[in-house]
């Protein structure tokens, strides 16, 4: 069986697999003659993943981060998706396939609940009850992106992102260059970048911006931001065990407890505990406020960073390597924003340019309350703490 778009076959029968409704494909290259072709997609990426780490040429330019894109729906038959995401898919599936000539082949996995599942099964037994039960398809998707990240590694993308370079090509030498803090003095990034040694490259983890306004003012808060500058998880790339991806499951299992200690305390006199905790904001327990928090935490405890140094608004949106973590400009993965709340967003042309996401998300729906909430924080600088979550 074969992934096809609008009856186009997208790659060769012969090299997307198909089990049951989960799809993936493996460059044949990869796949030494004596190995046995996997049956499964947990199988497959773990097979691919081992394959990328072992192999020079089969990573991200000025990384370690190996060349697998993970997506994930809760099918990979095409006519289940909305119209709008076929092409994109699409052009993922090409990049990996058959990429330009300027990059390298790829492994790509489509993770459908299915998958999803036994990844869970084989990787967080003692969470998966909680994973399945306490948390919205939404926010399952949300744990599941860092966790394949976590295991398996390489790039993860929402299936409405628009990849508009191939990701071999995201880092350049001038992503890595020397930059400094200009409150602390403390400097970051490489003093010679063209000079990273073939064995270990500096790059381990990836995220953008989403959010990056001036933390003196009330501009974030006022979008809807939690914090100043904000990570996006659209789209992320890591190394397999990166500590930053393990803070972000640390925070959750902690908040987890927190949950559950609140509705038995309901339960305890008298009050309903079956309605969902004033805790679960998706936003900030699984989205981007979560994502940013661990990352914040995990750059304090390592360097005692200056969160927000890695604004772009003072210097053009130039990326900013620290540690072994850079962190794109709002241009990288959210380019082409309009005039209210652009942040410094270039044009989906400009070279900073990765991808482009386009919100079409099936969490999106219509909430008159919600709704009221964004608009006074956006009109009065009102409601700041108005929920955000869809009832």
């Amino acid at each position: 069986m074969y992934l096809s778009v609008r009856n186009r076959v997208v790659a060769d029968r012969n090299n997307v697999k198909s089990s049951t409704k989960t799809a993936w494909y493996i460059p044949p290259s990869w796949i030494p003659t004596t190995q046995p072709p996997p049956t499964t997609i947990l199988e497959a990426a773990l097979l691919a993943s081992r394959a990328a780490l072992s192999t020079p040429g089969r990573q991200l330019a000025h990384s370690n981060i190996p060349l697998l894109i993970h997506q994930t729906g809760a099918s990979s038959r095409v006519d289940t998706w909305k119209p709008g995401v076929v092409p994109w898919v699409e052009q993922w599936l090409q990049y990996a396939v058959s990429p330009p000539n300027d990059s390298v082949p790829m492994a790509y996995f489509f993770w459908d609940n299915e998958g999803i599942a036994m990844f869970m099964d084989e990787y967080e037994k003692d969470f998966v009850i909680d994973f399945r039960n306490v948390f919205t398809p939404v926010e399952r998707a949300d744990i599941f992106r860092v966790l394949a990240c976590r295991y398996l590694g390489g790039v993860y993308a929402d299936i409405d992102t628009q990849p508009l370079r191939p990701p071999a090509t995201w880092i350049g030498p001038s992503d890595l260059a020397r930059w400094t803090d200009d409150l602390t003095g403390k400097s970051y990034g490489l003093h010679n970048a063209t000079t990273t040694t073939t064995t270990t490259q500096p790059v381990n983890l990836i995220w953008g911006l989403e959010a990056d306004t001036d933390p003196s003012a009330n501009a974030y808060w006022r979008m809807g931001y939690t914090y100043p500058v904000q990570l996006t998880q659209w789209a992320l790339a890591s190394v397999p065990g990166h500590p930053a991806l393990g803070q972000f499951m640390d925070n959750l299992r902690a908040e987890v407890r927190l949950e559950k200690e609140e509705k038995e305390e309901k339960a305890s006199v008298g009050l309903d505990s079956s309605s969902s905790s004033s805790r679960a904001d998706p936003l900030t327990r699984t989205g981007p406020a979560a994502v940013t928090l661990a990352t914040m935490q995990w750059l304090e405890k390592e360097v005692d960073f200056r969160w927000n140094s890695l604004t772009g608004l003072k210097d053009g949106g130039r990326a900013k390597l620290v540690q072994d973590m850079l962190i794109l400009p709002i241009t990288g993965f959210s380019p082409g924003r309009g005039t209210y709340g652009n942040m410094g967003s270039k044009p989906i042309t400009h070279p900073d340019a990765r991808l482009v996401h386009h919100a079409l998300g099936s969490w999106r729906k219509f909430d008159w309350l919600v709704e009221y909430g964004k608009f006074c924080r956006t009109a009065f600088g009102l409601c700041r703490n108005w929920t955000k979550v869809v009832t």
